[in-house]
């Protein structure tokens, strides 16, 4: 290789002394996880004095992380981390709730237990909560990548700014998208490969609202589609399996492709039909 390609490589590894290390957030996330959920890991915490230790060395790990947060603005990490861990019992009675929403939303989960050892829906969602929180004291860069991670694992992007209510459920997950500006109310249940999405991917609009809002009590099926800023599906309503919507339903609407074809132009095509 040239000098000046290794000279240009070189510098880019000198500027990046703030970058956030890949391998110490997923890590961290995944041993906070263990510490809120026992059942997430092999072997429980049986000692106090123990366990005092590691939620220390967690926080003193998140100080270490905080300071790599891959931007120029000037943050007092150990207020940041205190400030985290001040807020994390709201985030993990938070999370106890998406547990008893995935538990008592599937017929073939046997327990509590089984949601928190091996459901993906469990992962990403508590992935989000804790890198929502993060964002909300004005964590940056370091939310992505734990969203990310569980992206990687679960197949389920959530954007950890997005604002998501109580009892959130994700059943299956793989292929759900969740954009950074939507809103989702209480009680709202996702099926894989449902999207939440923008209608623009300019860049100008990167500050206004692109993705819908959800509102409380809504089940989503597989493969539907949902776009748009300004688009609201109303509360306990239904939305069937590959619909594409870009536009507002009213609450307790059902909306769903009807299986009874019509023809069009000689060709066969289904009908989407709302129901109130």
């Amino acid at each position: 290789m040239e000098s000046t390609f290794i000279q240009k490589i070189y510098q880019k590894h000198k500027d990046c002394t703030r970058c956030p290390s890949t391998v110490l957030i997923p890590k961290f996330f995944t041993n906070l996880l263990g510490i809120l959920f026992p059942n997430f890991v092999s072997k429980p915490v049986l000692d106090f004095k123990e366990f005092e230790t590691r939620i220390q060395s967690l926080e003193f790990e998140l100080v270490q992380i905080l300071g790599h947060d891959g931007t120029d603005e000037k943050i007092d990490a150990m207020q940041q981390a205190s400030d985290f861990f001040a807020i994390l019992p709201e985030v993990y009675d938070k999370i106890q709730l998406d547990v008893d929403a995935m538990f008592q939303g599937d017929p073939a989960a046997k327990t509590r237990e089984e949601v928190i050892r091996s459901y993906p829906g469990f992962y990403a969602i508590a992935a989000f909560r804790i890198a929502h929180a993060l964002s909300k004291i004005g964590v940056h860069t370091i939310p992505r990548m734990i969203t990310e991670h569980a992206h990687g694992k679960t197949g389920i992007d959530i954007h950890p700014n997005a604002t998501i209510g109580d009892y959130f459920c994700i059943d299956h997950g793989t292929g759900v998208v969740i954009g950074e500006t939507s809103i989702i109310g209480k009680h709202v249940k996702l099926y894989q490969g449902v999207t939440l999405g923008a209608l623009s991917v300019n860049k100008e609009d990167a500050k206004i609202k692109r993705h819908p809002t959800i509102e409380d009590g809504v089940v989503i099926y597989a493969g539907a589609t949902i776009l748009g800023g300004n688009t609201v599906i109303g509360k306990d309503s239904i939305v069937g399996g590959n619909v594409w919507l870009t536009k507002s339903i009213p609450a307790e609407s059902k909306v769903y492709y009807q299986a009874q074809m019509h023809t069009d132009n000689g060709k066969e095509k289904p009908d989407m039909i709302i129901f109130k």
